[in-house]
């Protein structure tokens, strides 16, 4: 049976996962190996968030990351999302989350306002010439696409700049008509170059705006809203009548987007799916009481930073059974008996516990190896490093486990997203582990003991 044939039961008829790109990337090779499976649990597309992954060339190519992908990389990437029936949405951010580009000395004077990189000046002609480079270089790269996501969420310091204060001082100019304006100057771009091509925007600059003068601004005949919320428990009705209000103000057609994880805390390292899975499930019952007409599909994000600056939050395998329990949910319409049973099977999971963390060796499924790992760290690391029991022993049981986590890692991930990882949850630890052992033996009149990073720099 296929993925349309089984989701005649869901009212999402697209379902993207979201693969944040902005922290812990991973490699193609990763890729090729879930993407059949996203497919399988019911996935029909992705939304790519390159940030600075993309392989920006001329005189954007100071926004590349160290391992940023190639061009026949992207292509490669295509062609595997093509395979497995996976429709490429890509993002490219235009107006808020522009760290990874207003960070550069050279963009720096494009802010809104100068301390904060997160922000683009929408005054500044040259500011939709740079945004207007991004597109065009992503879309070179993404012939064809039906949408692209132009972001737009969360502009923190809007109208806080000089320029913005002096235009706010104008009469009948807001907030509101600022931010409307750059979207419809964003939207309008990619609609003169690829008319073919619908904008997706984030709707939360979007919601608080009056009905009559987001009907006027034009920008719902340009756009469509994709309306988020990652919370456990969502405003049902709140959310159908905010549906509702775009509908009277033009929009034609809106998108849902739910979380499957990193939206429950900025350094999280594992997945609570029981609020991810209250979140997909909720937003079914949106789907149910809204205008069932005007929705194109969800996404389910998996945020990987919360910023460009921000620490990691969990990592894409640690996330994999939630998006499984998510998906097959939006599917079938919620989580059965049934739906948890195939779950375990795709999952080669003997038993999912959806209320407490993952068993430690949980799964077959690509990836499964760092959740089982990453959760033993997670729950016993720290504990016993806090008790420690059996120095020595304790200390080499403890090296080589994290030696194997780093060997698992850095096949799905780039070496500077392995570091970070280990940084942030395992090796301040071990070097606390190893100082005390090291004490320790020094005060019994031994020698010094071997590192736990087996030659590797901190």
């Amino acid at each position: 049976m296929t993925n349309s044939e089984m989701s005649g039961s869901s009212p999402f008829k697209m379902r993207l996962v979201h693969l944040d790109l902005k922290g812990a990337p991973p490699k193609v090779s990763y890729l090729s190996e879930v993407f059949p499976l996203f497919h399988a649990l019911g996935a029909n597309g992705l939304l790519l968030e390159y940030e600075d992954m993309f392989p920006y060339e001329g005189h954007l190519r100071l926004l590349r990351a160290k391992h940023a992908y190639s061009p026949p990389e992207i292509k490669e990437i295509l062609h595997l999302a093509a395979l497995n029936e996976l429709e490429v949405i890509p993002l490219v951010q235009t107006f808020g989350h522009m760290e990874f580009v207003l960070k550069h000395e050279a963009l720096a004077h494009l802010r809104e306002v100068a301390l904060f990189p997160n922000t683009l000046n929408p005054h500044e002609a040259e500011s939709l010439a740079l945004v207007g480079a991004m597109i065009s270089q992503v879309m070179e790269l993404h012939p064809g696409a039906r949408w692209l996501h132009v972001g737009c969420d969360e502009v923190y310091y809007l109208g806080e700049g000089e320029a913005s204060r002096r235009w706010l001082r104008q009469e009948h100019n807001t907030k509101a008509r600022l931010c409307l304006s750059h979207m419809k100057a964003v939207a309008c771009h990619v609609l003169a170059r690829h008319p073919a091509t619908t904008p997706l925007v984030w709707d939360d600059m979007l919601r608080a705006i009056p009905e009559d003068q987001l009907s006027a601004s034009g920008v719902p005949q340009l756009v469509e809203p994709v309306l988020w919320d990652y919370g456990a428990d969502l405003d049902i009705h709140g959310k159908a009548l905010l549906m509702e209000k775009y509908r009277r103000c033009g929009f034609l057609r809106l998108w849902a987007a739910s979380a499957f994880k990193g939206a429950t805390g900025a350094s999280q390292a594992l997945t609570p799916i029981e609020h991810h899975l209250r979140n997909n499930v909720q937003w079914l019952q949106v789907a149910a009481s809204g205008p069932a007409d005007m929705l194109q599909g969800i996404v389910l994000t998996g945020w990987q930073r919360y910023d460009h600056f921000s620490v990691l939050c969990e990592l894409l395998p640690v996330g994999i059974p939630s998006l499984a329990v998510c998906l097959q949910s939006l599917l079938h319409g919620g989580f059965t008996e049934d739906v948890k049973a195939r779950v375990e099977n795709f999952l080669g999971i003997s038993s999912l516990e959806i209320t407490d963390l993952m068993s430690e060796g949980a799964g077959s499924f690509p990836g499964s190896d760092i959740l089982a790992l990453v959760t033993h760290v997670g729950l016993h690391l720290r504990s016993s490093v806090d008790t420690l029991l059996e120095r020595d022993s304790l200390l080499a049981r403890w090296s080589t486990l994290v030696q194997e986590l780093e060997a698992a890692l850095h096949r799905v991930f780039y070496p500077d997203a392995v570091e970070e990882w280990l940084e942030e949850n395992a090796r301040p630890s071990l070097q606390r582990l190893q100082a005390l052992v090291q004490d320790l033996r020094e005060a019994a009149g031994a020698g010094p003991s071997p590192s736990p990073h087996s030659g590797q720099d901190p």
